[in-house]
């Protein structure tokens, strides 16, 4: 198996989180199944981290977000850019040695390639006020 990018890492930390939100399946079982595909130990603790520590931290990534999505709420965003937002936001504040404009662009590219058409400019717009609040 060819090693895993940590573009390609957070793609598998999203789908195995829109999995256990879409599908209500319970993240620990979607983990194995993703990290069955990851022969990398780096990508494996990435991608693990992605997730656990997302979901553990989705409330205070929600407190975060809600108040930047200008006349949304994060119920009516599409989930794929929910999802983008919660996992972006959980790197910023708490895996600060990860560049914030690496983890902007990151979050940008998911969800320009998984969500809709306006995602990438509406994704980077909300990390852009939250980087202006949270600094």
């Amino acid at each position: 198996m060819p090693s895993v990018s940590r573009r390609h890492a957070r793609e598998l930390a999203l789908q195995a989180l829109y999995g256990a939100e879409v599908g209500k399946r319970e993240p620990g079982e979607l983990l194995s199944e993703t990290l069955a595909h990851v022969d990398s130990a780096d990508a494996h603790g990435f991608v693990r981290d992605r997730v656990l520590g997302t979901l553990e931290h989705g409330a205070e990534s929600d407190a975060v977000i809600a108040p930047l999505l200008e006349g949304w709420t994060l119920d009516r965003l599409p989930t794929i850019d929910r999802i983008v937002l919660r996992m972006a936001v959980f790197e910023l504040l708490h895996r600060r040695e990860v560049d914030a404009a690496v983890v902007v662009n990151e979050a940008v590219e998911l969800a320009k390639k998984y969500s809709t058409e306006d995602s990438g400019r509406y994704v980077n717009g909300v990390l852009g006020r939250a980087l202006r609040a949270t600094v």
